[in-house]
């Protein structure tokens, strides 16, 4: 069975491990992969938004499955491309897509939905949304309506980085196209989740929950990135809170999506914010969470392949998914810089001796280059180790980690520390 795999980053590097473990003889290909997928799969140079590339390579190669990593090529349409082509495809169409291409529709339909979430306004107008302004409290968060590559969020303290903000998005064009649009969001506080499930348009399953580190530097503090650490399972959310979740936000959306006709199969991100009993959804991505599925599916005990089948069946309410009952810890090795600016082509040292101690190292952005592996972006490795405790994990994730270096590599030291 031939597999391709679209994707260049740690989520794909940790669904190609999963798959490469399958039971069945798999032919895995990644498009275009990384160092680190590249030793699992054949890696061809095809980005993720060259979706008539994709396709023709699909059809020369007869791939039997493609899995969409990124949201990209996702919100781009490729599920209803290969789809009108006669191939198999995992992901959501360009409909269900907008539930992360559109902050707008993701807010309309929770809140015709009545989905608990933050208060919100959408503007398309500059001087609308300044104006705006004044009827929210500090802080506020303000959202560009498109993609903007995981930086399109920004949380302003006083209303003069709210407006710097809104200025930026829409009269700047500092995401492009996506801050067109803009939502503005009342702040939440409490400690953030994900929650990753399945759905086949007839019923959602949630994966044992992870917590993500948002924030670049110790005890939170510096600018977002796209995570710098996870683990899983989370100490957050209990069986009793993981009930409210799967009745108040999961069973809902179910609901909702049948009624608006909308064929959702695929993966689901439920980004949360929980603030004692309080639950609110954050936000929607229609794809795997990067770090999150580094230390997901190393927990996964079904095969990845059996529960694809089931959502494209319709038949996953007869899955009975299975966990590890080893922790996961994931810690980000990141370029100096990151998530602003940063060089890229360094020389990285030490893989070799990092994959011991029970661990796997997750290349989220590396690339070969005459026989070294080098860095290749902003987060360049995921380092992920299990243990019979989490205090476990953590120290030989930590352990393996100090086994590799790069010029002005950096990590959060306290990932999963309690």
């Amino acid at each position: 069975m031939k597999v391709l795999v679209i994707g260049s980053g740690g989520r794909e590097h940790a669904i190609v491990h999963k798959l490469s473990k399958d039971k069945r003889e798999l032919k895995l290909y990644a498009a275009p992969g990384n160092a680190g997928i590249q030793s699992l799969a054949t890696c061809v140079p095809i980005e993720v938004d060259d979706l008539k590339g994709l396709l023709e390579f699909a059809l020369n190669e007869k791939i039997d499955l493609t899995i969409v990593g990124p949201e990209l090529p996702l919100v781009l349409g490729i599920v209803d491309l290969f789809i009108a082509s006669g191939l198999r495809i995992f992901g959501p169409n360009k409909k269900a897509a907008q539930f992360e291409g559109s902050k707008d529709f993701a807010k309309a339909f929770l809140m015709k939905h009545h989905i608990p979430t933050a208060k919100s306004e959408t503007h398309v107008d500059l001087e609308e949304a300044l104006k705006a302004i004044k009827r929210f409290d500090f802080p506020l968060v303000v959202k560009a309506d498109g993609l903007a590559a995981g930086k399109g969020v920004v949380i302003a303290q006083t209303e003069a980085e709210a407006i710097l903000a809104i200025t930026d998005m829409m009269a700047n064009q500092v995401f492009g196209d996506a801050g067109s649009k803009v939502v503005l969001e009342a702040f939440l506080k409490g400690i953030e989740a994900s929650i990753l499930c399945f759905v086949d348009g007839q019923s959602i399953i949630p994966m044992q929950p992870a917590q993500d580190y948002k924030k670049a530097k110790d005890g939170d503090e510096g600018l977002n990135t796209g995570g710098m650490g996870t683990y899983s399972p989370s100490k957050v959310i209990d069986d009793v809170m993981m009930a409210k979740i799967q009745s108040d936000i999961l069973d809902p959306f179910i609901v909702g999506i049948k009624e608006d006709e909308i064929n959702f199969k695929g993966i689901l991100f439920v980004g949360v914010m929980i603030d004692g009993e309080e639950i609110n959804v954050l936000e929607y991505n229609v794809r795997m969470g990067d770090p999150e599925t580094e230390v997901t599916l190393v927990r996964l005990e079904n095969e990845l392949l059996d529960v694809i089948d089931a959502v494209e069946n319709e038949t996953l309410k007869d899955i009975d998914l299975k966990w590890s009952t080893y922790h996961a810890v994931c810690i980000i090795m990141a370029s100096g810089g990151y998530p602003e600016t940063y060089k890229k082509g360094v020389k990285i040292f030490g893989l070799e001796n990092a994959e011991l101690n029970n661990s796997v190292v997750f290349h989220c952005g590396t690339k070969h280059t005459e026989g070294d592996v080098v860095t290749n972006g902003g987060r360049v490795l995921g380092v992920t180790a299990l243990g019979t405790t989490l205090e476990k994990a953590r120290s030989k994730a930590y352990s393996s980690l100090s086994q590799i270096s790069f010029e002005n590599a950096y990590f959060r030291n306290d990932i999963a520390k309690f």
